[in-house]
């Protein structure tokens, strides 16, 4: 292996490990009251977060806008994802991740299951990894009481 096919796998293995980074960042985000504040940070200034009924938001104003309202929708989430398969082309890549997770809602308090993948599109800018557009595909909401079979 020639020193540059080993550069090349070497960038590819910590762009991977940067989108992995991202995806952990953007669920601490979500766990931490769904922080209007610290979200936009991690997509670019054109960046898309879409998600069905959740909702779908254009740029850092809309995109804040939208986390505000999950700050008030929601009281408690726990963001667990995993099956990433991420591929890296240059400074675009695509991600495909799994979420379950409870959440709380705080119109009735009540828990509910929801299950989610995650289809996301990322660019490195100046040397960092942001969210293009992400869009979560709502797979499963369930009443944690009564569970996702009935």
């Amino acid at each position: 292996m020639t020193d540059a096919e080993l550069e090349k796998r070497v960038t590819r293995l910590e762009d991977i490990e940067a989108i992995k980074q991202l995806k952990a960042l953007y669920c601490d985000i979500c766990d931490d009251n769904h922080n209007p504040d610290r979200i936009v940070k991690i997509f670019t200034e054109d960046g898309i977060w879409e998600g069905g009924d959740f909702g779908r938001a254009e740029g850092h104003d809309a995109i804040r806008k939208l986390f505000e309202g999950f700050a008030n929708l929601i009281s408690f989430s726990q963001h667990n994802v995993f099956n990433p398969r991420i591929e890296v082309n240059g400074n675009r890549a695509t991600g495909i991740w799994y979420l379950l997770g409870p959440f709380t809602f705080r119109r009735d308090n009540g828990a509910r299951w929801i299950a989610a993948r995650y289809d996301d599109d990322y660019v490195k800018v100046g040397g960092v990894w942001l969210y293009k557009h992400l869009r979560a595909t709502i797979r499963m909401v369930a009443p944690y009481e009564k569970g996702w079979a009935k």
